[in-house]
């Protein structure tokens, strides 16, 4: 007798070795008809998977964020299929699951045109519809190198021939097509029937410039067509808003091969950096940070000390003079050190708080590069806090409260948190990580708090929270964090005087709440679509004349506005009124001010509002404090 034992707790005996799949019959038809996969002692397996002893045992449905993924997973698969049923001389290499879809890369003659992908999609849905068992079949490692030479997939062959000898391997088998996979699949190509194939993009073998450059096919794949429809309207979405667009249009920054990651900022671009820093600023002024400055370039000892050198140099711009060797800093942390030890610090001090916008350089690949979300050079709005082991929950505390308010300002208004606790491989006491991680634990719930916990995503050094925005259009973006690290400050030889008059070594806290400043203005630009809130608009108004005739009045009430404080230009242009419009519409500017005979006689100016309202004719007192009122408030967009 087998006993499976039930997510609700509830057992079934079976006379005999049972399938997955007999399994959920056993339950009820609509289970079976349902079931993609199971989940049998916290494995996942396949429906066909033979149980042949007591087991914990939960069926795997679309329901499921595992199944989501099987479907994902076994549709990359069925685009594999369809490819070599339509093009027979391509060589299929390997296929992915990745957030939201699949990809695999291919070997083929000629570049994949949309035409093809158009067909490729079509052929898919074709399989589908034959609803062809997909079977899992166990072959020797040896007999399965000859098959995939035989048939001229030598990449696949190159895979298998990396695997150790003597290795059983799985292969799984739909219709004619035969592929390598761990699994599980899902049991046939008939539930594979909401999929999208969205581009196609260049990718080295095995991810070596030095081999053969492939094409990746990516697509995504749902349970339900509503949801991914829904998905679908968010990539357009996510398009029409992409930050590297919107700085080429509204003219913000640029980027250049003679200095690969790292920003070209235009005036206006420039202008919104300096509002988020200025305003950061006033964070660190406001929570109680001293804001210091520490050298771009420090000597390799102290990287040696710090670890860095030894595990993380292939990450770091090096240079030497005078036989030294000196490495740019790709973080802040050891500069702020430094400082700490400048001094003999007492206890009566802690906590110490530090801010810095201090300028990292990381050399990431080429490939990972984009736009302002990865980049070479960046800018962070980086603290640290020295303090005692019993400072740790109220600084954390702390930190969320003001996290929370900066993102509110800026137009966020839904966090994910995240604890992420101790990994396999780390640094430092148990006892210590015991402190560490309550105190972060105790600090989310403090703060009111839902959060998640991430075993084994903390630091090497420490745990984090992780603070996870949500944008207009339902992306996330993680950005802020907190690190609790018991241990670099005393590798570099920090230390108070304690109460006792002992010498203790401070908690060291990292924290950030924008991160890289590059990144947040590219996360600011696609949340806002590039329609900045007033306070950041890099131009909050224009003001435009009809006829030359007006032309000294606008020039006058840009100066007075500007004398304000406010970023306002004229548009003196010798272009119709509609034409200045429209321009400086698409320049999401948040208010037009028109100026005619009748607004210079009367002392006015007629105001457009971003998004096409008229708000009428107003004086130019009543305009500015409108204005001054919309900043203050950290408006998003006029009323």
């Amino acid at each position: 007798m087998i006993e499976i034992t039930l997510p609700d707790g509830s057992k079934r005996g079976f006379e005999a070795p049972v399938t997955v799949a007999e399994v959920a019959a056993s339950i009820g038809a609509g289970l079976a008809k349902a079931a993609l996969a199971g989940r049998v002692d916290g494995r996942l397996v396949d429906t066909s998977y033979t149980i042949d002893r007591d087991a914990e045992v939960s069926i795997v449905t679309d329901r499921d964020p595992d199944g989501l993924e099987i479907i994902r997973h076994s549709t990359a698969h069925l685009l594999a299929y369809a490819v070599k049923d339509l093009y027979p001389d391509a060589q299929v290499t390997i296929g992915p699951v990745i957030d939201n879809g699949f990809y695999y890369d291919f070997s083929y003659k000629r570049p994949f045109t949309p035409e093809d992908l158009e067909a490729i999609e079509k052929r898919m849905a074709e399989l589908a519809r034959k609803d062809e068992k997909v079977v899992r079949e166990e072959w020797d490692r040896d007999e399965a190198v000859r098959f995939f030479e035989s048939i001229g997939e030598k990449y696949k062959a190159e895979i298998i021939a990396s695997i150790p000898a003597g290795e059983k391997i799985s292969l799984y088998r739909e219709g004619d097509f035969v592929d390598l996979c761990r699994g599980p699949h899902v049991p046939s190509t008939g539930r594979l029937k909401v999929c999208k194939l969205t581009k196609v993009a260049g990718a080295y073998w095995r991810g070596d410039s030095n081999n053969e450059m492939l094409q990746r096919i990516y697509g995504t794949a749902w349970a339900k067509k509503d949801e991914q429809d829904a998905y679908l309207h968010m990539l357009e979405e996510a398009e029409k808003r992409d930050h590297r667009r919107l700085g080429r249009e509204l003219d913000l920054f640029h980027m250049q091969e003679e200095a690969p990651g790292l920003i070209f900022w235009h005036p206006k671009g420039w202008t919104i950096w300096q509002q988020v820093e200025q305003y950061m600023r006033r964070v660190y002024q406001d929570c109680g940070y001293q804001e210091v400055k520490g050298p771009q370039i420090l000597d390799r000892s102290l990287w040696e000390r710090t670890g860095h050198w030894q595990n993380y140099r292939e990450n770091m711009f090096t240079t030497e003079s005078e036989n030294r060797s000196y490495a740019l800093k790709p973080m802040n942390c050891p500069g702020h050190i430094q400082i700490f030890k400048s001094d003999l610090r007492s206890y009566r001090e802690l906590p110490l708080r530090y801010g810095e916008f201090g300028q990292c350089h990381r050399n990431e690949p080429s490939g990972a590069l984009h736009g302002l979300m990865r980049v070479r050079g960046f800018t962070q709005d980086d603290g640290h806090v020295f303090c005692t082991e019993d400072q740790i929950l109220d600084e954390c505390v702390a930190f969320t409260e003001q996290l929370r308010a900066v993102y509110r300002d800026f137009g966020f208004n839904e966090i994910l948190y995240k604890v992420a606790t101790r990994p396999e491989l780390r640094v430092g006491a148990d006892e210590l990580w015991d402190k560490a991680e309550a105190a972060l634990i105790e600090s989310m719930k403090r703060s009111g708090c839902e959060f998640g916990i991430s075993e084994g995503e903390g630091a090497f050094y420490g745990p984090k929270i992780e603070y996870t925005l949500k944008d207009a259009i339902g992306r996330e973006w993680q950005c802020g964090t907190i690190q609790v690290d018991f241990n670099m400050a005393g590798r570099l030889g920090a230390e108070y005087v304690a109460e006792d008059n002992s010498r203790r070594v401070p908690v060291m806290l990292h924290r950030a709440i924008v991160g890289s400043l590059e990144r947040f203005i590219g996360m600011l630009i696609e949340n806002h679509a590039g329609a900045m809130p007033m306070w950041l608009a890099p131009v909050q108004a224009v003001v435009m004349n009809i006829t030359d005739a007006q032309a000294d009045y606008a020039a006058s009430v840009a100066e007075t506005l500007r004398k304000q404080g406010f970023r306002v230009q004229a548009d003196l242009r010798n272009e119709k009124i509609n034409y200045k419009i429209r321009e400086n519409s698409l320049q999401k500017v948040p208010y037009l001010l028109v100026v005619g005979d009748k607004e210079r006689q009367s002392g006015q100016v007629a105001v457009r509002a971003r998004g096409g309202i008229d708000l009428g004719a107003i004086s130019i007192e009543a305009f500015a404090e409108r204005l001054s009122s919309d900043v203050a408030g950290k408006v998003a967009n006029p009323r």
